[in-house]
């Protein structure tokens, strides 16, 4: 996968996309990273990137020319345009989730146009395929909201992680949230490992790591059970897990 990011500070990404899992791909050949200074496109010695707004009202608004010049840069050409995916990081833009990111891993090439100030001139919307907001809150610029982006995506390209199964097995792979998790000692500090975990037997753990996972989604993210593909196993689970929390309510109106 190619990944490009306009940005009017690229070294804010040179270290975040350079190290870790991400640096390691790209080390790798399995990803392919381009940083492109959006001010290296504009006309004057001051290399002006944003101005007033048109119409009046604080803050600057980004220009026009620089961005599309530097998408010209970037995709030279009709074909590098077909293959492209153009993604501009702003506040208005479509919540970004797991199932996004899932679409986004199966891209050939992605370019990523990191706003800043009050926003982007519109105009720059005739180039763009999606516009992505991480949240409901603002940042200083796009350049943080494009490396959650990435790697997001990235770690699900096939051979960026060495075991694809870490991927499969995270929250929000199967948009239900991941269950607990142990490693060694088994015991510390008087908190043990759930016997269930040390049995060896593959199924109840898998049973177990499910409810767990379920369970888990239900107290903290009730949305994502409402919209999840549930199979028939999975609502048995929450059957048994709505009774049993019936039960403990009941119980504790009863002792008080």
């Amino acid at each position: 996968m190619r990944i490009d990011v306009l940005s009017l500070f690229p070294r804010m990404l040179e270290g975040p996309l350079g190290s870790s899992v991400i640096g390691q791909a790209a080390a790798n050949g399995l990803l392919e990273i381009g940083l492109t200074d959006i001010r290296d496109f504009a006309k004057d010695k001051h290399r002006t990137a944003d101005d007033y707004q048109y119409g009046g009202g604080s803050g600057m608004v980004m220009k026009p020319e620089p961005i599309f010049e530097a998408i010209d840069h970037v995709l030279p050409d009709e074909g590098a345009r077909n293959r492209a995916t153009v993604i501009l990081l702003t506040a208005r833009g479509e919540l970004f989730n797991q199932r996004f990111a899932r679409r986004l891993a199966g891209k050939e090439h992605l370019v990523f146009i990191c706003g800043h100030y009050k926003g982007v001139d519109e105009r720059v919307a005739s180039l763009v395929d999606h516009e992505i907001s991480i949240g409901d809150y603002v940042l200083t610029g796009g350049e943080p909201a494009a490396i959650v982006v990435i790697d997001a995506v990235a770690r699900l390209v096939p051979g960026v992680l060495g075991d694809f199964e870490s991927a499969e097995t995270d929250s929000f792979f199967e948009d239900m949230l991941g269950p607990p998790l142990y490693t060694r000692p088994e015991e510390y500090r008087g908190h043990r490992v759930p016997e269930v975990l040390l049995s060896g037997h593959h199924e109840r753990i898998r049973l177990w790591r499910r409810e767990q996972a379920l369970r888990a989604t239900l107290e903290r993210r009730p949305d994502i059970v409402d919209a999840a593909d549930l199979s028939e196993e999975d609502r048995e689970i929450l059957r048994r897990l709505s009774t049993s929390e019936e039960r403990s309510s009941k119980s504790n109106e009863e002792r008080s």
